[in-house]
């Protein structure tokens, strides 16, 4: 099988399920429980908290609330975030925040979507003329997860906060943290953060915040985090969120080089008579967004999984749309944002699977074309 489904999900780390099953066999304890094995459990999740925080941010200026979800996480941001005033998205935004926005949209708060590029990033000139003195909060994910359109987080969020200094920024960071460089600095005030994008498994995700900037809890009850997230622990993924991350971040460099090599060879193997691309050159090239012209991407699914080759036909969460909502903001016409496939790579992806897929996506979809004459 060849799996190139990895924005979805990835394989959980092997290295770091064992070194975590520990805290499944032997350091089983609750965190929260008074005696000596809970407390150093309690210290331990801590340190985790401090380590996956030095992968991305050098400063003590942070802290991390872990969460069941990414889309927990997002959840948390907007619901804290939007106390007056309004709210500006983008209308590429993963559904944990679009849904979220147009929730909070049903429930009276002035919610303003800006607008996409062709290739999935936010119009920063859109989105610039939608906040004002009155935005609470703007949410501009880091990296889109059904094109990898990179959106320059820091410069948005330097050009939010001089005409809204008040306005608290999020951004989704899921596609981006362990794949690309990146270093957090204090113009972002919350970022989010997904353990099973990366090697760890699912369970398990974080919200980063700026240690001054006030946040209340989502979800109530024992008093957890902090008092910010209750619900006893997941030690076992969190640590192995933590084991996995320090794996990635290891050799995020040169596993970035080997799949930006990747997406280049297959751009350039898959036949420009059949194959366009939606992804630009400048995007994360852990994913390949590609249309095909007169052909149900749905169809060639299920065709490929017959062959052994798994892919994504964009946002594994919003898989029973016909279209998706991001590819028709990105302008792209019906005929061809029926036919949308995501190829989305890891670290462990190899040259010999990229070699098969190619030649698998180049025949069956020649096949089909063939048929649909």
């Amino acid at each position: 099988m060849i799996y190139l489904d990895n924005a979805a999900t990835t394989l959980p780390d092997a290295d770091s399920l064992e070194k975590a099953s520990v805290y499944l066999k032997e350091k089983f304890f609750n965190p929260s429980a008074m005696y000596r094995e809970g407390f150093e459990l309690h210290k331990e999740i801590d340190a985790a908290k401090k380590h996956l925080l030095s992968f991305i941010t050098p400063s003590s200026d942070y802290d991390l609330i872990f969460t069941s979800s990414g889309t927990e996480a997002d959840n948390q941001a907007l619901f804290n975030g939007i106390k007056r005033g309004n709210l500006v998205v983008n209308e590429g935004e993963h559904a944990a925040v679009y849904m979220t926005a147009k929730e909070l949209k049903k429930r009276g708060h002035d919610v303003r979507f800006a607008k996409l590029l062709s290739d999935g990033r936010v119009d920063v000139e859109h989105l610039l003329s939608l906040i004002d003195q009155d935005t609470s909060l703007v949410s501009v994910m880091h990296v889109n997860n059904e094109t990898g359109a990179v959106n320059d987080i820091e410069d948005i969020a330097d050009s939010v906060k001089k005409l809204a200094p008040k306005a608290v920024f999020h951004s989704d960071g899921v596609q981006a943290f362990g794949k690309i460089v990146y270093r957090l600095s204090p113009k972002i005030d919350l970022y989010t953060i997904s353990a099973h994008k990366i090697g760890g498994v699912r369970g398990v995700a974080g919200l980063i915040k700026r240690k001054d900037f006030h946040i209340d809890p989502y979800i109530f009850g024992g008093g957890q985090e902090n008092g910010l997230r209750s619900g006893t622990e997941n030690t076992f993924a969190i640590k192995q969120f933590e084991f996995a991350a320090e794996k990635r971040f290891r050799t995020l460099e040169a596993d970035f080089l080997k799949i930006q090599e990747f997406n280049r060879y297959m751009r350039e193997q898959l036949n420009p008579a059949l194959f366009s691309f939606v992804s630009s050159k400048s995007a994360s090239p852990y994913i390949l967004c590609a249309a095909i012209r007169g052909i149900r991407a749905e169809v060639l699914l299920h065709i490929l999984n017959d062959k052994g080759l798994l892919i994504g036909t964009g946002s594994a969460c919003s898989s029973r749309n016909r279209y998706s909502r991001v590819i028709l903001a990105c302008e792209i016409k019906k005929e061809l944002a029926e036919g949308i496939i995501r190829l989305s790579f890891s670290a462990h992806t190899t040259k010999e699977e990229i070699d098969q897929a190619v030649q698998i996506l180049n025949e069956s979809v020649s096949q089909l074309a063939e048929r649909m004459k």
